[in-house]
């Protein structure tokens, strides 16, 4: 087990040539690289002293031992023993007592929710079979995000319905549809809108959107009940990838 120093390079910008399996694990206090093999295994706690990396070290919400990374079967594995959960990427939440979760290859960033809205992030990084690793990019232009094609009226629709996302509500809800119609049509007396064109013209984004690979948009995906749950998710894509932003809602005010 190789120690890592505090305030290593972040892995997301890159990791040292390794072994393919090789498994590196940060936080801002330190961390340890770990050759794949048998039995092998990380803690990651608040308590320095009994674990291999430490997270959260003044965070008495974090657990002295919250959880462990080992290596079995070929491949690392999370499990948590801590009081609170450890969230992956998509929300995705792993509690004490649930089977362990195995780590593709590549990054992923751990977060385990602390005292006053403090996030404590665990990243860690699996070489793969290829032993390829990211390089730093410095000098490379910056990739765009990949913004929807939406027509004016969807947009308008889009921008209505999703205004609460838009207005940064800590908990926001998509407008139902007649809500959006009714104020649709203050902006456009003219153009017919109606509760079910709103439906309409949203399902068919979501639909599209779908087809092109973007997640939890059918009924599907998420299961029943389904509530505001398709509406939530596209609205997230819509913002995350930039096809909607604040600046969008003062066509409201227009």
């Amino acid at each position: 087990m190789e120690r890592l120093p505090p305030n290593h390079t972040s892995l997301a910008g890159g990791v040292p040539a390794a072994q393919p399996g090789t498994i590196f694990v940060l936080s801002v206090a330190g961390g340890v690289s770990v050759d794949a093999g048998p039995h092998r295994t990380i803690l990651f706690g608040r308590n320095r002293p009994e674990v291999h990396v430490c997270i959260g070290e003044d965070d008495p919400r974090v657990s002295r031992r919250h959880g462990s990374i080992s290596h079995r079967s070929g491949q690392w594995y999370v499990a948590v023993t801590g009081r609170l959960p450890v969230r992956f990427p998509r929300q995705r939440a792993l509690f004490a007592g649930e089977d362990p979760i195995p780590l593709a290859a590549g990054y992923t960033p751990l977060f385990v929710q602390g005292s006053s809205g403090r996030e404590h992030l665990l990243e860690v990084y699996v070489v793969g079979d290829s032993g390829t690793r990211p390089v730093p990019r410095p000098r490379e232009s910056t990739h765009p995000p990949r913004i929807w094609r939406l027509s004016p009226a969807e947009k308008l629709a889009l921008i209505v319905v999703g205004q609460r996302y838009l207005l940064h509500d800590l908990h926001p809800l998509p407008l139902s549809w007649r809500q959006a119609a009714d104020q649709l049509a203050e902006l456009q007396p003219t153009e017919g809108w109606t509760a079910k064109r709103v439906e309409h013209l949203v399902s068919n984004v979501r639909s599209r959107l779908s087809r092109d690979g973007v997640p939890g948009l059918t009924r599907e995906e998420v299961g029943e009940p389904v509530g505001n749950v398709l509406n939530d998710n596209l609205f997230r894509e819509l913002l995350l990838s930039t096809t909607l932003v604040p600046a969008d809602v003062d066509v409201l005010e227009d």
